[in-house]
């Protein structure tokens, strides 16, 4: 059975690559939901409707275990995926999330006490972040700020366009002389390097931390680990094929990759 991989768009191609650099042995299905996309916006119905029709897609497509790479659903449909839709569904299979992982990191090593965090509009009111933060820390403070123009600058090529947009966004994090700063969207992965530019203090970002979260989980979970076919393949399934979006997911995976165009339902 294989590793599935979701995200709203193509910015978890960052995390899926990472994931099979780190773990090449395993059979992998990524699903971008690029017809969609963004989904920090959608109200939280919409979000928990998509991510379930994604779940259905890949649990139907031979998938044993999915990783939301995609922040928005983590913080809206995770817990409701996790505690409502498997059990009635799919008992057997598992769903995680990248929020408590990249969470753990910002106290990997020492601790911060002032954390901040750049995330979509829906995942920053959602409080998913400051719930995990202080869950694992009651004495960080937790200082979120919304950055919704980042991810179509990443998925539409606008990346020559970000930095004063980026300023912008940073600023009240700074101001609030924070530790260090989360990258609390998948597509700001792409744009890290940027960022650490701007600033002198540590950034988080997921595809940094995910793969060796998740290699850590099959340690602890053999029983899942065993039932993963071990081909080294990989698909990638869209729910839209543009040209941008081709040449897109060829400038992140360096590579002629094959983009599928599915429908979810």
């Amino acid at each position: 059975m294989k590793i599935g991989v979701f995200d709203s768009g193509l910015g978890g191609l960052a995390i899926a690559q990472a994931i099979m650099h780190r773990l090449p042995q395993y059979d992998y299905l990524y699903l971008g939901d690029t017809k969609r996309v963004p989904y920090g916006g959608r109200s939280q119905e919409s979000i928990h409707e998509f991510t379930s029709q994604a779940l259905n897609y890949l649990f139907e497509h031979d998938c044993q275990v999915v990783i939301l790479a995609c922040n928005t659903a983590s913080a809206e449909a995770l817990r409701k995926s996790q505690q409502e839709y498997l059990p009635r569904h799919y008992p057997s299979r598992r769903v995680l999330g990248v929020i408590i992982p990249t969470a753990e990191a910002c106290f990997e090593p020492g601790g911060a006490s002032r954390i901040g965090v750049l995330a979509t509009p829906s995942t920053v009111e959602s409080k998913a972040y400051e719930r995990e933060l202080l869950r694992q820390n009651p004495l960080a403070q937790v200082i979120q700020v919304p950055a919704p123009l980042l991810v179509p600058i990443v998925e539409n090529d606008g990346r020559k366009y970000v930095d004063p947009i980026l300023d912008d966004y940073l600023a009240p994090l700074l101001d609030e002389q924070v530790d260090r700063i989360v990258l609390g969207c998948t597509h700001y992965c792409l744009l890290k390097a940027e960022i650490r530019n701007k600033v002198s203090i540590p950034v988080i970002s997921q595809d940094e931390v995910i793969p060796e979260k998740f290699a850590d989980y099959l340690n602890r979970h053999p029983e899942i680990e065993a039932l993963l076919s071990r081909g080294g393949a990989a698909e990638y399934h869209v729910t839209d094929v543009t040209s941008g979006y081709l040449q897109f997911a060829k400038e992140l995976t360096q590579s002629e990759i094959q983009l599928k165009k599915v429908t979810l339902t």
